[in-house]
């Protein structure tokens, strides 16, 4: 009697997890950013984060004044993260808050010809009003030229920035807020905005730290 022959059993290849997907913000606002970051940190210091980070691509070689989305969302968190390697947490934080400040400036050069804003600062409205528009005309900017999705709400004392996607924390870990360049933009920018007044800027939730999104608070009043 012949044996029963069974076909001999192979192990399939696991089916590969799908790719994650890829986030950038423009070469326009990455190159305000590269350019705040170097006032702060000098053109050696940023070539050092940049190596650290993982983006030696970039050094001596800032993306193209150009709306095109090449700077991967990576690449941005990285260098966040390397500054508080480079510098320790409470050095790298002052530092990205610093370079935010710095990249406001830039970023207002760069966008002013497409948004037309250089003048929202010395127009006749009240301060909470012109703070409002500010904010939104800022919004917009991320919205249109880059991944990262920003809505606003409103409370009676503070305005709420959310990053629902957020570049500054991408794939980061951590215990505490993190997206101090983030910070330093909005503040610089209300500053701007105000005529040269300052306001508090909090970060009090962050992807980064497993919430949904990464939202600030800001002050509708000045500090001064």
């Amino acid at each position: 009697m012949a044996e029963e022959t069974r076909p001999i059993a192979t192990e399939q290849p696991a089916a590969e997890a799908p790719a994650a997907p890829q986030y950038y913000y423009s070469n326009r606002i990455a190159r305000a950013y590269l350019q705040g970051l170097e006032e702060v940190l000098g053109k050696n210091g940023v070539h050092a984060v940049l190596n650290l980070a993982g983006w030696p691509q970039y050094v001596n070689n800032y993306p193209p004044s150009n709306f095109e989305l090449g700077f991967p969302f990576e690449a941005f968190a990285g260098i966040q993260e390397a500054l508080e390697e480079m510098y320790g947490p409470r050095g790298g934080k002052a530092l990205a808050t610093r370079a935010g400040k710095a990249t406001f400036k830039y970023g207002l050069a760069e966008f002013d010809p497409v948004l037309g804003i250089a003048d929202l600062a010395l127009r006749l409205v009240p301060l909470g009003m012109k703070i409002r528009i500010g904010a939104n005309v800022f919004a917009e900017v991320f919205n249109r030229y880059s991944d990262q999705i920003v809505r606003l709400e409103e409370e009676a004392e503070h305005l709420i920035w959310i990053n629902e996607r957020c570049p500054v924390c991408w794939g980061r870990r951590a215990h505490e807020p993190c997206c101090h360049a983030a910070t330093g933009i909005l503040t610089e920018g209300l500053h701007w905005l105000s005529g040269g007044k300052n306001f508090r800027v909090e970060e009090f939730t962050c992807i980064a730290m497993g919430d949904d999104a990464c939202r600030f608070r800001i002050a509708k009043r000045p500090l001064d």
